[in-house]
């Protein structure tokens, strides 16, 4: 420890080379490509930037420490949104970065209160509580929550099932504390938390393994949902061309015809807006009759993403909050949706889902239903000028052959990110998680690894397992313990068929999503007090 603490040290004393330590370790310790494993890093990141600021106390400085550390952190987690929309990833990476320099803003607040120690200890319920606070509202990316870097660290992660990715973060910012506290501390301080950092270490180990152990042998009994997944590896960009949807429409009904004949699935995926144009609209109808006769011949369900569109009666628009987009020809309102629908055979009415949580400005301008104006700083991938905002959370029913009715949680892409809203579909009963995504975008970055990698979190946090379709990867299957148990290569043109596991409990952290963040919104509301009252005693 005493060659560590040195090295620490000289990082500490020198101006902005701790922040640019603390954000180099921060980005890389972030999922990227399979062969790269360096989540331990962000169990000590934080450390060089916290001993670094033990004695700055001017605002301002602390600030241009903390942003660089922020700064670096998501250009090395985020560069690859660029790819997509240079602008739109340049304001993500630099806002991004100042919203994460909140906790620590605060925790100077309260190192000039009460001292340092004690903003120590305060800190990782200030990280957690801002975690959450934040991913509440539209602006939020939610993507670089900092639990979401041990996602791929399935032994060390188990205990999401009780605590949420929230947990994780927690663990995260209390591990980065105890080594600040054995290099700047006695002896006797370096003694305790080293104590206290192997029990962390130790205990969500034992939790693993007792969930192994105890859940292994059952996992055969569970009912099993057979699904395929079809992976087109269609240019993101070129398939929004009008004149391309017969080729898109006609590799997708190719594809499916072979899958189906081989595996007799219960279920058919295809991926993100894999129908680029508005099936449902009455200018399709003859589009949408040959679909249902494929599905007639296929006898099974499909689950596909496609293009929704809304008419407004003439009147107005039903919504207030929904200002939606003027069609000057027929004198109406109309809202555009990136949507989802199961169809079935036999049942004339698809079930629709919208997608409810939209990247920002990428996807939809935050706020915009308030300042309708905002609509002009969009940064679209598909040359739509901003999607319409989903309202409910809805699972779907499929009605299977071999166990009748099955409810499904279909979520579109970057929803995969947010916590609550996936516990929300398996709070009204969704037994199987199924994604849709098209993270071509991306080109052979590892942005599409990395947004996998957070997907595994849901699946421990519920118990649920995952279809994951894509449309040029990654399309995977996971179980209910985050382990990918079936994949097909991306960037490749191919199906899979695999058989899911149905389930039907809940978790604790499923039945609480919110109790562990808000508990430490409650508890950091309590250390701010006590500071402010220290300060104030003569």
């Amino acid at each position: 420890m005493t060659l560590f603490s040195r090295t620490i040290s000289q990082f500490g004393q020198s101006r902005y080379s701790a922040s640019v330590l603390s954000g180099v370790l921060l980005g890389v310790s972030f999922p990227s490509y399979p062969l790269i494993r360096l989540e331990l890093l962000s169990w000590l990141a934080l450390v060089p930037l916290l001993i670094s600021i033990r004695t700055v106390e001017r605002a301002g400085e602390l600030f241009r420490r903390v942003y660089i550390t922020m700064l670096l952190f998501c250009l090395i987690s985020l560069w690859w949104v660029t790819l997509a929309t240079l602008p739109g990833g340049v304001l993500t990476i630099v806002a991004q970065a100042f919203f994460l320099t909140v906790p620590l803003l605060v925790f100077y607040l309260i190192k000039r209160m009460a001292g340092f120690h004690f903003a120590l200890f305060s800190l990782p319920f200030l990280w957690v509580a801002w975690e959450w606070v934040y991913m509440q509202q539209d602006l939020s990316l939610g993507w670089l929550t900092l639990g979401n870097s041990q996602s791929n660290l399935n032994y060390m992660i188990q205990y999401v099932d009780v605590t949420g990715v929230w947990g994780v973060s927690f663990w995260l910012v209390w591990f980065n504390v105890l080594i600040v506290l054995a290099v700047t501390g006695s002896r006797k301080d370096a003694f305790r938390s080293l104590a206290i950092m192997a029990l962390m270490i130790l205990a969500p180990l034992l939790y693993a393994l007792s969930i192994f152990h105890g859940e292994s042998p059952l996992a055969g009994e569970n009912p099993r949902l057979r699904v395929t997944l079809v992976q087109p590896n269609i240019d993101p960009h070129e398939k929004w061309l009008r004149n391309n949807s017969a080729d898109i429409m006609e590799r997708y009904y190719r594809m499916t015809n072979r899958a189906v004949r081989e595996n007799r699935p219960d279920l058919v995926m295809w991926p993100e807006t894999a129908i680029p144009f508005y099936i449902l609209d009455r200018a399709y109808a003859d589009d949408l009759q040959a679909l249902r006769l494929s599905l007639r011949g296929w006898n099974t369900a499909l689950l596909t993403g496609f293009s929704d569109i809304i008419y407004y009666p003439v009147s107005g628009q039903p919504n207030p909050e929904h200002p939606g987009n003027n069609d000057p020809l027929m004198n109406r309102m109309f809202e555009t949706y990136n949507a989802s629908m199961l169809l079935e055979h036999g049942n004339s009415s698809p079930q629709i889902y919208r997608k409810m949580r939209l990247v920002p400005f990428a996807e939809r301008v935050p706020y915009v239903d308030y300042f309708p104006w905002l609509g002009h700083l969009t940064f679209s991938l598909a040359g739509i000028n901003g999607w319409g905002k989903g309202r409910d959370t809805m699972v779907m029913q499929l009605h299977s052959s071999r166990y009748g009715k099955v409810n499904i949680a279909n979520i579109i892409c970057y929803e995969s990110i947010f916590p609550d809203l996936v516990t929300e579909f398996v709070r009204k009963g969704a037994q199987v998680l199924t994604l849709v995504t098209n993270d071509g975008w991306y080109a052979t970055s590892y942005g599409p690894y990395q947004h996998l990698a957070i997907g595994r979190i849901r699946c421990i946090e519920n118990r649920r397992a995952m279809a994951r379709c894509a449309n040029t990867g990654l399309t995977v299957v996971i179980n209910k313990y985050g382990r990918i148990i079936a994949e097909i290569p991306w960037w490749q043109e191919q199906t899979l068929t695999a058989e899911v596991p149905l389930e039907s409990s809940l978790t604790f952290y499923t039945s609480n999503p919110d109790l562990f963040p808000k508990s430490a919104m409650v508890v950091s509301a309590g250390l701010f007090l006590i500071a402010f009252f220290k300060v104030r005693k003569p």
